[in-house]
């Protein structure tokens, strides 16, 4: 009896141990596949779950999350024939859980390979320069016929990054020899741009300073003439006026003769040793001795103001003729 108590309790802990085993916990962004005798049942989200004892099995706990494949450098060869290695990044996730189970044998290295070719079909469209220069377009394309050619396996492709494109080193050495001499040409080029730009300015600055003179140089000009004008309009001005003045004032006949005495000796007392007087003084020789007599100044002598115009010539012309005969004696 006791015996049999003692089975009796471990089947019941046998029972209890295997229901235990049986409860199944699925946790969030997690489902299980699940075949009943061989075949596809059901897919477990998360939650508690009860499987069945050799009838059910969990075939693939597959991850819902975004997912990361990071796979090693792929050799490329571009459209004029450059070796390029090119590391790429794909971001994916499971949107369908029976297809990924079942749509593929092995989807990871699916989509590697899937990844290697597509990413070899695209660069080898372009050259050197325009594969270095079109991540963004590569990315584009990629993702697009990644996300059609995966859609049967149940991922989905959020998005594609390329890496690094990594040119070969004698790729590399000619490539930084043509941006170093792009770099000297760039310079050359500013250098020449300053240099003009600094004569067309300095240019523009003598132009501008000799134009300023220009116009400083007239406006001096015009008021030096202005001024003239203006002091020849005041001395003609004064001129008038005195002539007004003597015009209107009554001179008599005793002081015109004494201005007519001084004006004589005058021309008496200049350097000259011959003096052209004019006829109509030679009338008045005596009336102006006479006022010079009774003034007390030196009169003009008899002699010279009787002669005329002409025969003062003539005196002049006989003295020479007398200086010449006497040196040819």
């Amino acid at each position: 009896m006791p015996f049999v108590i003692i089975i009796v309790l471990l089947l019941i802990a046998a029972i209890i141990g295997l229901a235990l085993t049986c409860i199944k916990i699925v946790n969030h962004q997690t489902c299980w596949i699940i075949e009943f005798l061989g075949k596809y049942q059901t897919t477990w989200e998360s939650g508690l779950h009860f499987k069945i004892p050799i009838l059910q099995k969990v075939v693939m706990k597959v991850s819902l999350k975004e997912q990361i494949g990071d796979y090693p450098p792929q050799a490329i060869i571009t459209k004029d024939n450059v070796g390029l290695m090119i590391d790429t990044v794909v971001y994916f996730k499971v949107f369908d859980a029976e297809k990924f189970c079942y749509g593929i044998e092995n989807p990871w290295s699916a989509l590697e390979n899937l990844t290697a070719t597509t990413l070899r079909n695209f660069c080898g469209k372009k050259d050197l320069d325009e594969a270095l220069v079109s991540r963004n377009e590569i990315n584009a394309s990629m993702e697009i016929e990644l996300d059609q050619a995966t859609n049967a396996w149940g991922i989905d492709i959020t998005r594609v990054e390329v890496k690094n494109i990594t040119p070969p080193a004698d790729v590399l050495s000619a490539m930084e020899k043509q941006l170093k001499a792009e770099r000297e040409k760039r310079a050359s080029i500013l250098l020449a741009e300053g240099e003009r730009d600094s004569t067309i300015a300095r240019a523009n600055g003598e132009k501008t300073a000799k134009v300023l003179a220009a116009q400083a140089e007239k406006e001096a000009q015009v008021e030096i003439a202005t001024g003239k004008a203006d002091s020849l309009r005041l001395v003609a001005e004064a001129e008038a006026e005195a002539i007004n003045q003597i015009s209107g004032a009554e001179i008599s006949t005793e002081y015109l003769a004494l201005k007519q005495l001084e004006t004589l000796r005058d021309i008496g007392n200049g350097q000259a040793t011959k003096l052209i007087v004019p006829t109509e003084l030679v009338s008045s020789a005596a009336g102006l001795n006479y006022a010079g007599e009774m003034l007390g100044l030196q009169t003009v002598p008899q002699t010279d103001l009787r002669k005329s115009p002409e025969q003062e010539v003539e005196s002049f012309t006989e003295e020479e003729e007398n200086a010449e005969n006497s040196e040819g004696e």
